[in-house]
């Protein structure tokens, strides 16, 4: 109003005003004199009230009447300048409000002679709408007359005059109810007492109401009564009106003031009253009219329904239900249900199409839809409205499938097609409720209902789920941390008070009761309808929406906990998801069920019809359905794959509320994901498998490039797994664990590639869920273990992949509180990966492993706990699983090993030892039990330098587990147990390597031993003393006896090679051969223990019992038919004898020497077959054994207990010694004789074990031994192992054997030197033994009846000579040789021993040596003679003096025809010396025998008269003998004068001779001896001389033979010697008889020299020489007498 009000404008208003007014006395100036004169007063009016007055408008209005009068006299004049200027100056006043009341009326009347006179109609039409709109002074009758005006204007004739009043008509109503507000508003806020408004029947007289609302409130009666083709009561003067045009004024009115009919009951009144019945009146024909019936069939006519009332009447409907629901709830049932009639198929289609758009119009408000619910779906006797709104829009979108019975049938599909393809388009203006223009219903575009329709489901999804979603999200306080809500409310409000609380949540349920109601209401038509819509929809964007909407409805659904509903959309979907007519239980199942229940909806039968499939859709995959046969290939859409994603979106976002529909959704992803060939890796996500997989599997470019996001989505979902909570996630879980259930039972007995899914999907969602894994690790484990036990491969191969993956997660994960501190929970975690070990697949045990090796190597430090399962683990592993797996196995037992051993409890150590065991007793790979054993002696090597540490621990332990077996009331039971818990780890340890010492593999069996016994050695002093006990009796002689019974029982079949091409050594090719190598090896460390432990073992008081036990295992090791085992165990034998006596207890250091024992490293190979842990024997020694198993006897170390011990070693040494020596009773090819090496050793060991017993030896004993030493010098050598008896010496030697032999003697006979008068008597039995020997030169020994070869004097290279023979008897000679030194030395120093004397020793001596003597050439070695000889001279220069000594004693007289005869043998042999004998060698023979000449002057002769008589015959005729030429016929003329032993035999003369002239004969019977001896010697010279003159001159040139020549030259120099011998004899000692029978023989001699031969000659000339002596003057006859 400020711009008409201010001074300009009023100026300007004033202005105009006297324009207008004098233009209009101008224009009536001739013809209308009146009107002039009242314009020319209204001018000075005018101008006086702009002089008086100050508020000059204020003057204008109430002086308005005269004002205007001018200008209505102006119009009363008709013409049509006038009139228009007049008017023009009218509105002015009127838009300046200067006009008053009686003014208007004045005006209206004005106007209206105007309208019934048809003048100036759109000015008149203008005027009011200005008069009407700019203030409110007309009212009540004017303001009915300016109505009427209006309305009548409208029916004129003149098209633009109609429309321009219909507009200020709907302006004018308009204006009238816009007053009501503005009144309301002004008197808002005084409260005055409504009184009820009776139902008069004079309408007219509404007193409560304010004066705009009375003309409101009688014009809106006034317009129901116009529709109703009745009289109105205000608005008088109407001629006409049409239905239409007052259907519209009703529906803007409705539309536009709402709030005046429901804040004034009045109103309210009339809407009840009057317009609903009107509706429902006007609405009759459309309802009772049905298209196609025939006129005839009824008996009225129809009247037919008329578009443009009908289409008014909706858009009437559709505000009453929008604005006045709350009033006119019964009405609005009733619209409702006629809405819902409309849409019937009988119904004309543009009656349909407007139905469908009203209705959009109620979809679209979702609070409207509610508010139907509450107050007819959920009241009893109630039509159901809303359900029957959407089962309508059900039934109506099949009923436009439905092909008509008219159209041909093929045609349908097409038009569908078309139809859907038009879905998407949403039509801006949505045509027909709009059509106000139309009298004819238009046609209705294809498709265009089927559009609206579909937007109406579209909205009404939309609208109620927004709605809901909302008003839940209100209601749970507690808003969950992702895009889905709890679907239980209670969880929410612990923030109010109790009060608040109940209120809020009886509220709450009393909104969950409507939301539950509208769902169940309008799911089973949405779904029908949807289900067919997206069946036929072949546009994407169509799809899009049909499927967002089944997505938010199966959301709310499964919000609200409605699942029969929640699954009906969810299999929807899946059924979307999935090529048509697949073949998947879960959905089939599903829909039957659905398909009893909601499909017959509300009587409507709704048949779900599917347009055939084929309806063009893009084909975007071919695959192989999951199916147990196969059934060839199907075929998936881009529709397929867009019902996929939605599927996605639903698990992704509303996973939450999914609950048992995970099932629906799992198997349909499941076989989605398998046709288009998606294949799990690692960590559960899937990737496009190989095109191999299927070679039916065919994908477009477009879904290649999808598979990825596809992959990545349903990875997604599974990740999103994490933010749901507990209860869904098991949902999740146990629908992930049906599905492969399901898959496992496809895979059973086939070979095809299992369906993988789920078991990767469950691996994904425990990665994911690491923060609770404990709610869900049973149930997940427990499924994963039974698809590892699986026989399909692949499908057990991803079980363990799964599983492992998940272990190896949760160890890492960081948990709260730590695994550290959550044993339960470590333990939880660790426990599937131990039940792995009942599953027998390898491939299955090989995952387990390899993760076994990943934990170490990522967790191994804090496994704690955890650590008896991951080496049971190891130690599940059996033999027969295969190499690879016990490789991988041992590789995590190594890692433990060299790694983890300081980090896991003490506790846990002895598991290691028995995993580590129970691998060397793996007999699948020969390398990984000898590392195992390695191992063993590395963890031994660790118990030693972690001890305290270890020990204390394990004590802590023990006391723990102590009270608890004591709270138990039991024992505490562990192996060893009386031990402390650190001695059992190592007796454990012990008792593992004691298992593998005796398994069949004899490398193992050797590591082990060789392992067993270092740590022993290494590290026994650790153990305390009583667990010595264990150690020897349990460990040791356990092994011991195992061994034992093997070695004895063990195979003597050959073996072929060691396996593959490994050639065995033919020392190790019988299975009895390799058991020895073990015996040897057990043997020999026990041995060493017992040795080096002395000081240990000796206290423990059952010491003797355990020495005895040794020494029986010794005894039966060296007479076992072995030579390996046998020598070894001397080996031992002599091993334990040099032990030293132990130490006095008071001497003893306080700590345990240093041990030296050298530990061999266990290289290369060793072995164990599975031992049991009983110690149980089969021995004799068992009983034994279990009388020292009770608790240790007190400890005693004496001298006497020592003494013992050495006398039980003597005897078994003893019975070695008889066993192994004595001779074979039959012979033949198999008989044992011990080897060259044993016998030595055993021999070797006497000087040992004699130093011990040395005090005790009794003559017994000697007795013993002697049999002993002589059988094993009679064991002959075998011909293979005579090479390697022998050293490589070119001059024979003694063999090893003998060399003990003789220095066993010596220490016996050293003893007995220095020891006491009683061990003396001991010298003639060594004597003997030796002599025994001696004999061996020339009579070696027989061993049994078995054939040997002697040979005596083996060079090394000479004994290939012998090869043929099996057994030879070697190098007697050089050891009867040297045994005969040795007698000589020995009788050097012994020669006047009493005991030496009284034997007759030198007398055997004697006797020994005429054999060889006696042999001389024909002896085996010409050396044994020699030395004999030279012995003998050696003995006889000692021995003779002695002999004289005792000469009176008698006790040598048999010597001496014993030594006469050796004499006589030796010098005059039977042997004949060898042809090749050469003329240096017999010289030096000669001499020998001249040597012995010598002795028999120097030493014998000389002492004539202590000698018995007959010996000296005896040698005398001996030398007469040697004296006299005795050659040998064998001589060639060369060499015979050497051959005749010339220096012998002078020799023999010379002693003859001087014997015989000896001025110290005794007797006369001696000197007559050699007188005689001599007469005859020249006798014979004599003879053989005058023979020889003869035989010479007889044979004239003929040569004599060879031998006279030899005989003659011989006697020649016979002669000589005895001249020679005579001239040195003392003079008075020749006879001079002798003297004349040598001179006698000159004649002769000079006789011989005509002889021819030289050699006779030059003999001749020195037999002759000499006897230049007697030439001398002959002397006087006394001189001659006195000689």
């Amino acid at each position: 109003m400020a711009g008409t009000s201010s001074p300009e404008a009023v100026k300007k208003l004033l202005e105009n005003m006297q324009g207008d007014l004098r233009g209009l006395s101008l224009e009536c100036r001739k013809k209308f004199p009146p009107v002039k004169e009242a314009a020319e007063s209204g001018i000075i009016k005018v101008k006086t009230i702009a002089a008086r007055n100050t508020d000059i408008l204020a003057a204008l209005k109430e002086n308005s009447s005269e004002v205007v009068q001018p200008f209505l006299m102006g119009c009363g004049t008709k013409e049509p300048k006038i009139t228009q200027l007049c008017l023009a100056a009218i509105q002015r006043l009127m838009s300046h409000e200067v006009v008053s009341e009686a003014a208007a009326g004045n005006i209206i009347n004005m106007l209206w002679q105007l309208m019934e006179n048809s003048l100036e109609e759109l000015k008149l039409l203008q005027t009011v709408l200005v008069l009407l709109t700019t203030n409110t002074v007309v009212h009540d009758e004017a303001l009915s007359k300016a109505i009427v005006l209006c309305f009548r204007l409208h029916f004129t004739k003149d098209n633009i005059t109609n429309n321009t009043a219909a507009a200020t008509v709907r302006q004018v109503v308009t204006v009238v109810f816009e007053r009501v507000v503005a009144e309301d508003e002004r008197y808002k806020d005084i409260i005055d007492q409504p009184v009820a408004v009776q139902g008069n029947s004079n309408r007219r007289s509404v007193s409560t109401l304010k004066p705009c609302a009375k003309d409101a409130y009688m014009l809106f009666q006034d317009l129901c009564q116009l529709v109703n083709a009745d009289a109105p009561y205000w608005l008088v003067g109407m001629t006409e009106m049409t239905r239409t045009f007052g259907l519209e004024l009703l529906e803007s009115v409705l539309n536009d003031f709402p709030q005046v009919f429901l804040q004034h009951q009045e109103f309210s009144f009339l809407l009840k009253e009057r317009v609903c019945p009107l509706v429902i009146k006007l609405f009759s024909p459309n309802i009772k009219f049905r298209q196609g019936s025939s006129t005839s069939s009824s008996p009225a006519p129809v009247e037919k329904p008329y578009f443009p009332i009908c289409m008014r009447l909706l858009r009437v409907v559709s505000v009453l239900i929008k604005q006045f629901y709350s009033l006119l709830v019964t009405e609005c049932e009733i619209f409702l249900s006629l809405l819902v009639k409309f849409l019937d198929a009988d119904k004309p289609q543009w009656l349909r199409a407007v139905a469908v758009e009203s209705i959009h119009r109620l979809c679209v408000q979702p609070q409207l839809l509610r508010s139907f619910c509450q107050s007819y779906d959920m009241k009893q006797h109630s039509t159901k409205v809303f359900r029957d709104i959407v089962n309508a829009l059900g039934s109506f979108i099949q009923s436009l499938f439905l092909v008509s019975s008219t159209g041909n049938t093929s045609a349908t599909p097409n038009q569908t097609g078309k139809a859907l393809s038009l879905l998407s388009v949403y039509f801006s203006i949505i045509f027909f409720l709009e059509m106000l223009d139309k009298v004819e219903p238009p046609t209705i575009p294809e498709g265009y209902a089927m559009s609206v329709a579909f937007h109406c489901l579209l909205d009404l999804v939309r609208g109620i789920t927004t709605m809901i979603e909302g008003e839940l999200g209100d209601t749970e306080t507690v808003t969950p941390t992702t895009a889905e809500t709890t679907s239980l409310p209670t969880q929410s409000s612990e923030q109010q008070d109790l009060q608040s609380l109940s209120d809020q949540s009886e509220k709450e349920l009393v909104s969950r009761a409507v939301w539950e109601e509208m769902v169940n209401a309008c799911w089973c038509g949405l779904l029908a309808a949807l289900s067919l819509l997206l069946d036929a929809s072949t546009d994407e964007a169509a799809t899009e929406n049909i499927l967002k909407a089944e997505l938010t409805m199966a959301a709310l659904c499964g919000r609200l906990g409605l699942v029969t509903s929640r699954d009906a959309f969810i299999t929807a979907i899946c059924k979307g998801s999935l090529p048509p007519h697949y073949t998947l239980t879960v959905l089939n199942s599903t829909t039957a069920a659905l398909s009893s229940k909601s499909y017959s909806i509300q009587g409507q039968n709704v048949q779900m019809i599917s347009p055939s499939s084929e309806s063009h859709q893009q084909v975007v995959a071919v695959g192989q359905p999951l199916a147990l046969q196969p059934q060839g290939t199907v075929m998936l859409t881009s529709k397929n794959i867009q019902c996929m994603r939605t599927l996605l979106n639903l698990a992704h976002f509303h996973g939450a509320v999914l609950g048992t529909s995970w099932q629906l959704v799992l198997a349909t992803l499941q076989h989605l994901v398998w046709i288009l060939g998606l294949k799990p890796s690692v960590g559960g996500a899937l990737k496009p498998g190989r095109a191999v997989e299927g070679p039916s599997t065919v994908l477009t470019t477009a879904v290649m490039t999808d598979l990825p996001s596809i992959s990545s989505m349903i990875s997604k979902l599974f990740e999103n797994s994490q933010y749901l909570d507990d209860v869904s996630l098991h949902h999740l879980i146990n629908a992930l664990c049906s599905l492969s259930l399901e898959a496992m039972d496809m895979a059973y007995g086939n070979n095809k590639e299992p369906s993988l899914f789920a078991v990767a999907k469950l691996l994904e969602t425990g990665l994911v869920n690491m923060r609770r894994i404990e709610i869900l690790w049973r149930p997940l484990t427990g499924h994963l273990l039974e698809v590892c036990q699986h026989p399909n491969s692949r499908m057990r191969e991803w079980g363990a992949e799964a599983l492992t993956s998940l272990i190896k997660a949760g160890l890492t994960f960081r948990h709260d509180p730590p695994l550290s501190q959550n044993q339960r929970l470590q333990l939880l975690l660790l426990n599937p990966l131990k039940e792995l070990s009942n599953i027998s697949h390898p491939d299955i045990r090989i995952k387990q492993l390899e993760c076994v090796l990943q934990i170490l190597q990522s967790q191994g430090d804090s496994l704690g706990p955890g650590w008896p399962l991951v080496l049971g683990v190891m130690g599940a592993i059996q033999s027969d699983q295969g190499e690879s797996l016990i490789r991988t196995a041992f590789q995590c037992l190594q890692l433990v090993v060299t790694d983890f051993l300081p980090t896991m409890p003490c506790t846990c150590l002895q598991i290691v030892v028995e995993v580590a065991g129970s691998f060397g007793l793996h007999n699948q790979e020969l390398n990984i039990s000898l590392t195992s054993i390695g191992l063993l002696w590395n963890i031994s090597d660790y118990f030693f330098q972690r001890g305290e540490i270890i020990e204390k621990e394990l004590n802590r332990e023990e006391a723990v587990l102590q009270k608890q077996a004591e709270e138990k009331g039991v024992m505490l039971n562990r192996p060893f147990h009386p031990a402390s818990p650190f001695d059992c780890l190592w007796l454990c340890l012990y008792a593992k390597l004691g298992e593998l010492c005796v398994d069949p593999r004899p490398a193992v069996r050797k590591s082990a031993g060789q392992t067993l016994f270092s740590t022993i050695g290494a590290h026994g002093t650790l153990l305390q003393h009583s667990t010595w006990h264990t150690v020897i009796w349990k460990v040791l002689f356990h092994l011991l006896d195992r061994v034992r019974e093997s070695s004895t029982t063990a195979d003597k079949e050959k073996i072929e090679s060691g396996g593959g091409n490994i050639l065995i050594h033919h020392s190790r090719d019988t299975a009895e051969k390799q058991w020895a190598e073990t015996w040897v090896l057990t043997l020999a460390g026990v041995a060493r223990i017992f040795n080096t432990r002395r000081y240990l073992l000796q206290p423990l008081g059952d010491f003797s019992q355990a020495w005895d036990v040794l020494l029986d295992h010794i005894q039966s090791a060296a007479l076992s038919k072995n030579n390996e085992v046998s020598l070894a165990a001397l080996k031992s034998f002599q091993e334990i004898l040099q032990i030293v006596s132990p130490v006095r207890d008071s001497e003893k250091p306080e700590t345990p020497p240093a041990i030296n024992v050298s530990v061999p490293l266990v290289v290369g190979a060793t072995t164990a077959t599975s031992l049991g842990r009983s110690f149980m024997r089969t021995d004799s020694i068992g009983e034994r054994i279990g009388r020292y198993n009770g608790s240790e006897p007190p400890v005693i170390t004496d001298e006497i207990e020592d003494l013992n011990l050495w006398w039980a070693a003597w005897n078994s040494w003893y019975r070695i010694g008889s066993e192994s020596t004595r001779p074979p009773i039959t012979c033949d090819k198999l008989t044992f004789i011990p080897s060259q090496p044993f016998l030595t050793a055993l021999i070797q060991i006497f000087p040992a074990l004699y130093q011990h017993i040395k005090t005790g030896f009794s003559m017994d004993d000697l007795q013993k031994l002697g049999v002993i030493l002589h059988g094993a010098v009679s064991v002959p050598i075998s011909s293979d192992a005579s090479p390697f008896i022998l050293p490589s010496y070119t001059e024979a030697v003694l063999t090893s054997l003998q060399e003990a032999v003789l220095t066993a003697l010596d220490v016996l006979q050293k003893a007995i030197c220095v020891g006491s008068e009683s061990m003396q008597i001991m010298y003639p039995a060594i004597f003997d033994q030796l002599l025994a020997f001696v004999e061996f030169s020339c009579k070696p020994p027989q061993y049994g009846q078995l054939e040997t070869k002697h040979i005596a004097n083996a060079k090394y290279n000479q004994i290939q000579l012998f090869a043929p023979a099996e057994w030879v008897a070697l190098n007697y000679v050089p050891f009867a040789e040297r045994s005969l030194e040795v007698v000589v030395d020995l009788y050097q120093k012994t020669a006047c021993h009493k005991a030496v004397v009284t034997e007759k020793v030198l007398q055997n001596i004697i006797k020994t040596l005429r054999i060889p003597l006696s042999l001389k050439y024909s002896c085996p070695s010409e050396s044994t003679w020699k030395l004999a000889v030279s012995s003998l001279l050696r003995v006889l220069s000692i021995g003779l003096p002695v002999a004289r000594q005792h000469a009176s004693s008698g006790k040598f007289d048999s010597m001496w025809p014993e030594l006469a005869n050796t004499f006589e043998d030796f010098l005059f042999t039977k042997s004949t010396p060898p042809d090749n004998l050469s003329i240096q060698e017999f010289q030096k023979n000669e001499s020998i025998d001249v040597e012995v000449v010598q002795l028999i002057s120097t030493e014998i002769l000389p002492y004539a008269n202590f000698i018995p008589k007959e010996f000296v015959g005896q040698i005398m005729t001996m030398l007469n003998k040697g004296s006299i030429h005795s050659q040998s016929s064998s001589f060639t003329e060369a060499e015979i004068d050497i051959r005749m032993r010339e220096e012998f035999s002078k020799v023999c003369f010379e002693t003859l001779l001087q014997f015989s002239f000896s001025n110290k004969v005794t007797t006369p019977q001696e000197g007559y001896i050699s007188r005689m001896a001599l007469s005859v010697l020249l006798k014979r010279s004599q003879d053989v001389l005058h023979r020889y003159i003869e035989d010479e001159r007889l044979s004239g040139k003929c040569p004599l033979p060879r031998q006279q020549v030899t005989e003659i030259i011989f006697v020649l120099k016979a002669v000589s010697t005895l001249i020679d011998s005579l001239k040195k004899t003392q003079p008075e000692n020749v006879d001079a008889s002798t003297w004349a029978q040598v001179i006698a023989l000159y004649p002769t001699l000079v006789e011989c020299i005509t002889c021819s031969s030289s050699e006779v000659c030059s003999a001749l000339k020195e037999a002759l020489v000499p006897f230049k002596d007697f030439m001398h003057p002959p002397a006087s006859k006394v001189q001659n007498g006195e000689s």
